[in-house]
């Protein structure tokens, strides 16, 4: 059994850490539990982590590792996972395995319990329930800082019995169109001074798939119907964390900016210099941006000739 207050549980396929991993086990105080296929070389790349148990597993069925997981952490009181792919499937699972409330898709986690959006995006909700619970903390929202010293790693059995579960056919990255903006590594952003029309907005997800980008949404852009609501980045729409952030068309305005998280590369693309977007970029390319992206779509199409 596993003896800590907070603690992370991570599922890793094949040693990749899923994103937002550094970021769930800094808010559970850097315990982590790391479960998985090539557990412990995940567990040795966290830079967030103080304490890492490592739980080899040959599956990552969600209703097996939940009742495998289950007896290690009846005494956590709150268990933390990711709200992305197996995070958001084992979650469930195991607050139903536990006998505990689930709070879903938390901005934070406090040593009371979550606080969650709610009312569309609108409101922030503290959540504290009366006793354990299980958490998953939205990937992108609060950031993690480096700890000092490698994480102290724990190795431990796993047993998963044969439990009646979901059946994996295979994992396919998702094009770029269908991608999760939450989880998206590279991301291209249409603002109003790119896209008056779908023809624009097409193009840039084509130019996505090229790049291996996923394709976000200013508010108007959303508003005006070119973009569904679903790719609106901000904090009325999604929050992401992307390594490379290139803004088409996007003056900056709070709200968008705020969703933003701390993407490690900016580049924006603006007719206005001195635009916040610009401002806060690595590169700003002074230009058009439907020139630049039309542009750019040539070059891509015939370096793939």
């Amino acid at each position: 059994m596993i003896d800590t207050d907070f603690l992370a549980v991570l599922v890793v396929r094949d040693g990749e850490l899923p994103l937002g991993a550094d970021e769930v086990a800094a808010e559970a105080g850097g315990s982590v539990l790391v479960v998985g296929t090539n557990a412990k070389p995940a567990a040795e790349q966290l830079i967030a982590a103080r304490t890492a148990w490592v739980a080899e597993s040959p599956t990552v069925a969600p209703g097996a590792l939940s009742a495998a997981l289950a007896p290690l952490l009846r005494s956590v009181r709150a268990v933390v996972l990711i709200a992305a792919a197996d995070g958001r499937d084992l979650a469930p699972r195991l607050a139903y395995a536990l006998r505990r409330p689930l709070l879903s898709g938390a901005n934070a986690v406090t040593t009371k319990g979550a606080d969650v959006l709610r009312r569309g995006s609108q409101g922030l909700q503290e959540l504290t329930p009366d006793g354990p619970f299980v958490v998953t903390l939205q990937p992108g929202v609060r950031g993690a800082a480096t700890e000092p010293e490698p994480p102290r790693i724990l190795e431990i059995e796993l047993t998963c019995g044969d439990v009646a579960d979901a059946r994996s056919l295979g994992v396919e990255t998702p094009k770029a169109q269908d991608a999760d903006l939450a989880e998206a590594r590279r991301v291209l952003g249409a603002g109003a001074g790119l896209v008056s029309g779908h023809e624009q907005m097409e193009l840039l997800t084509k130019v996505g798939e090229r790049l291996g980008a996923a394709t976000g949404a200013t508010r108007v852009v959303t508003d005006a119907g070119f973009a569904g609501h679903e790719r609106q980045i901000g904090t009325t729409g999604v929050v992401i964390d992307p390594e490379l952030y290139v803004a088409f068309g996007i003056s900056g305005a709070a709200q968008h900016v705020g969703g933003l998280g701390a993407p490690r590369h900016v580049i924006s693309v603006n007719t206005d210099p001195c635009c916040p977007m610009t401002a806060m970029a690595d590169l700003g390319i002074v230009a058009d941006a439907p020139a630049v992206l039309a542009e750019l779509a040539r070059r891509l199409e015939e370096s793939h000739g």
